[in-house]
C-alpha cells in the first residue's frame, strides 16, 4: 500500500474554512470532518507525537484526503453532516436516525400537505421536528390552520374534491384542489410555513409586513387585512413566549459513559415543563473523547440532513466543548436568533442537567442488562445445539391462505438480536398452490442460491416446521459449494402447539432437542420463529389486500391495466373509487361518461 505524503498534500492545503474526507486504501471515506482553518486542522493529524490512539489508527490507514472548501463555518457545519450521513464513516462518532418522535411533515406534491408523521422519512418533503410528543404536534397543526391556509387533508380526498371543504369556509385552506387560490400565492404560503416551523417567526412577520403594505398601496384592502390577521396571530404568539422566559425554550443534555457504552440523554423543557425526553447511544468508535462525542451529537442532531429541527433558544450540556463558541455561531446563523450553550448552571437548570445525566446513567444500565441477557440466551442456545459459536441466525417460514398469494419470509438475528435491515420477502411462483414443501425449496433457492458472501452464511438456520420442511431444507445443502456449512434446525410445535412445547429436530430428525418451557435459549428460538411467522403474515396480507384492491375493476369489461392504474391514482386508491360519483369518475383522463357510468353502476351493483 502506498504511503500517503501528508508534506505534499499540506503545501497545497488552503487555510480557508471547510470540510475534509479522508480515504481508506479501498477508496472508502473513513473519516469526515470541519475546520475553520483547513491546513491548520488537517496538519495536527500529522504531529510526530499523538497521543489519541484513536487518531493514531486513524492516520495509520489514510490512503487519501479530499477536502472542499466553504464561505463559513456554518456551511462547513452543515456539509460536514451531510457527508457523515451520506458515507457513515467508521472514525465518525454516528448518531443513528430516531424513527420514534412524532414529525410535522410537508409533503413535495405541487400543493404540498402539512401533516402528522411518525416513522421512517422516506416521502419526499420536509420534515420538521421532533416534537415531544404527538399532543405537541397536533397542536401545532390546529395553530397551523389558523395562520397559514395550507391544506392537510389526505391526499385521497383531496384529489377528489370538485367543490371546496369546509376548512375553506372556515378560512383555515385557500382551496388549492378547486384553484380557489393561484399556484404562486400557495407556494408563497408553503415558504411561510417552512420559515415558521424552522424558528424564523421574525422574518415571517418582516415577510408579511411587507406584503401588507403592498396590498393596501394597490388598494387591495381585503388581502391587506387577511395578512393583517395572520400578523397579529404570529406576534401574539411571540408575547407568550417572551413571558415564560428562557425556560420556555431550552434543551438540556445529560451524558453518562459506562463499559463501553455511551448515552446521551436529551430533555425538552417548554414553559418549565419536561415535554419529552429521549436517550440516544451513538456509535462511538474506540478511544473517542467525550468532547467530541458530545460536540458530535449537537451537530448530528441539531443539523442532520432530512430533517429540520426547532433549534430553541438556550441548549444546557454537561461540560464546556472545545468548539463551543463555533457551534454557538453556527446555530445561531441556522436559527436566526441567537441561540447560548450553557454548562456552568443553576438552580432550575442544574436541577434539570442532573435529571438528564441520571437518566443517561439508568438507560445505560438498562441497555446493560438487556445486553447480558441475550448474551445468556445465546450462550445457552450454542449449549443446547453444541456449537462454538453463533454470529449469525436465520429463520423461514410461509404464509398463505388456501395456496394462494404464497410468501415466504426470511429473518435475521445477530448477536445483538434482530437485524430488520437483513429481513427479506419473497414472492412464490411455480408451485403448485399450498404445496408448503415447494415453497420452502423455493425461499431456500432464491436466499442462498446466488450467494457469494460467506460472511452472510448464517450459523444456523431454523424452519418453522416438522421433518418433511426440515428434510427439503437438507436437500436442497446436499450440493452446497461453500466450506462454511450452516446447522439445519426444525422446529416443531408440540401436539397441543402450545409455546414451550416446541421440539428441535436436527439431521432430518434423527436427533431431537427438547428444551425446558422456562429456558432462555428456548426464548430465543421462540423470537426469532415468531419474528418469521408475523414478517410472513405481514407480507401475504399486503399481497392479499393489493390484489383485492384491484380485483373489482378487472372484472369490468374495457378497464384495461393503464384505465385502473389511472382510476387508483387520480382517486386516491380503491376506497375513492368506490365513493366516486360519476361525474367525479368521468373527470379521471381516459374514463368517457358511458365508461364513468359502467364503473359506478358495476361497483355499486357488487356492494
Amino acid at each position: 500500500m502506498a504511503v500517503f505524503d501528508s508534506k505534499a498534500f499540506l503545501k497545497t492545503l488552503s487555510t480557508e474554512p471547510g470540510v475534509y474526507r479522508m480515504y481508506d486504501a479501498q477508496h472508502q471515506v473513513i473519516y469526515v470532518g470541519k475546520a475553520k482553518n483547513l491546513k491548520k486542522r488537517v496538519s495536527s493529524y500529522f504531529r510526530s507525537n499523538i497521543p489519541d490512539a484513536k487518531t493514531r489508527v486513524l492516520v495509520s490507514n489514510i490512503a487519501n484526503i479530499e477536502v472542499t472548501l466553504t464561505n463559513t463555518e456554518t456551511e462547513a457545519l452543515l456539509l460536514e453532516n451531510n457527508l457523515i450521513k451520506q458515507y457513515q464513516p467508521r472514525y465518525n462518532i454516528l448518531l443513528r436516525d430516531d424513527k420514534s418522535y412524532p414529525y410535522i411533515f410537508l409533503s413535495g406534491h405541487k400543493h404540498p400537505r402539512l401533516a402528522f408523521h411518525r416513522g421512517s422519512r422516506k416521502q419526499k418533503g420536509d420534515y420538521f421536528g421532533p416534537y415531544p410528543s404527538s399532543a405537541a404536534v397536533s397542536e401545532s397543526l390546529r395553530l397551523m390552520q389558523k395562520i397559514f391556509p395550507v391544506r392537510q387533508c389526505e391526499d385521497a380526498y383531496y384529489r377528489a374534491r370538485s367543490r371546496p371543504c369546509l376548512q375553506y369556509q372556515l378560512k383555515r385552506c385557500s382551496a388549492p384542489c378547486v384553484g380557489k387560490v393561484s399556484d404562486g400565492e400557495y407556494k408563497e404560503q408553503v415558504e411561510l410555513v417552512k420559515q415558521f416551523l424552522s424558528g424564523k417567526s421574525h422574518q415571517v412577520i418582516a415577510t408579511l409586513v411587507e406584503k401588507m403594505e403592498q396590498a393596501s398601496m394597490a388598494l387591495n384592502f381585503e388581502l391587506a387585512a387577511k395578512v393583517r390577521d395572520q400578523i397579529a396571530i404570529l406576534r401574539q404568539m411571540q408575547e407568550q413566549q417572551f413571558v415564560a422566559g428562557n425556560l420556555g425554550e431550552i434543551d438540556i443534555i445529560g451524558f453518562q459513559q459506562q463499559n463501553g457504552i455511551c448515552a446521551i440523554h436529551l430533555l425538552m423543557v417548554r414553559d418549565h415543563k419536561v415535554l419529552g425526553s429521549k436517550t440516544y447511544f451513538p456509535k462511538v468508535p474506540k478511544d473517542s473523547q467525550q468532547d467530541e462525542i458530545v460536540t458530535s451529537f449537537i451537530g448530528q442532531y441539531y443539523v442532520g440532513a432530512g430533517t429540520q429541527r426547532q433549534i430553541p433558544k438556550e441548549i444546557v450540556l454537561p461540560f464546556e466543548l472545545q468548539d463551543q463558541n463555533e457551534l454557538i455561531n453556527a446555530l445561531s446563523q441556522l436559527a436566526d436568533k441567537k441561540v447560548e450553550l450553557k454548562a456552568s448552571v443553576r438552580s432550575e437548570r442544574a436541577q434539570y442537567l442532573a435529571l438528564a445525566n441520571k437518566n443517561a446513567l439508568n438507560s445505560i444500565v438498562v441497555k446493560q442488562n438487556a445486553q447480558d441477557s441475550i448474551t445468556k440466551r445465546y450462550a445457552l442456545l450454542k449449549e443446547a445445539l453444541q456449537l462454538s459459536d453463533i454470529n449469525r441466525m436465520e429463520c423461514f417460514d410461509i404464509s398463505h391462505t388456501m395456496g394462494e398469494n404464497t410468501i415466504a419470509s426470511c429473518v435475521v438475528f445477530d448477536g445483538s438480536g434482530p437485524n430488520n435491515k437483513e429481513y427479506r420477502r419473497y414472492n412464490v411462483t411455480g408451485i403448485t398452490p399450498g404445496d408448503d414443501y415447494a415453497a420452502m425449496a423455493f425461499a431456500l433457492n432464491k436466499r442462498y442460491g446466488k450467494l457469494k458472501d460467506e460472511e452472510k452464511i448464517p450459523d444456523v438456520i431454523f424452519i418453522d416446521g416438522g421433518k418433511g420442511q426440515l428434510n427439503k431444507a437438507e436437500a436442497f445443502f446436499e450440493d452446497w459449494p461453500h466450506s462454511k456449512m450452516p446447522l439445519l434446525v426444525g422446529v416443531a410445535k408440540g401436539t397441543s402447539r402450545k409455546p414451550g412445547l416446541e421440539t428441535l429436530l436436527i439431521d432430518g430428525g434423527r436427533r431431537t432437542v427438547n428444551l425446558d418451557s422456562d429456558s432462555p435459549a428456548l426464548h430465543l428460538i421462540q423470537h426469532i420463529r415468531d419474528e418469521s411467522h408475523r414478517f410472513a403474515i405481514a407480507g401475504h396480507r399486503n399481497k392479499r389486500q393489493k390484489q383485492r384492491t384491484q380485483s373489482l375493476l378487472e372484472e369490468i369489461e374495457g378497464v384495461g391495466q393503464k384505465r385502473r392504474q389511472a382510476l387508483l391514482k387520480y382517486l386516491g386508491g380503491m376506497q375513492g373509487v368506490k365513493s366516486a360519483t360519476i361525474a367525479q369518475l368521468n373527470q379521471v383522463p381516459g374514463i368517457s361518461q358511458d365508461m364513468a357510468e359502467k364503473i359506478f353502476n358495476h361497483l355499486h351493483d357488487k356492494a
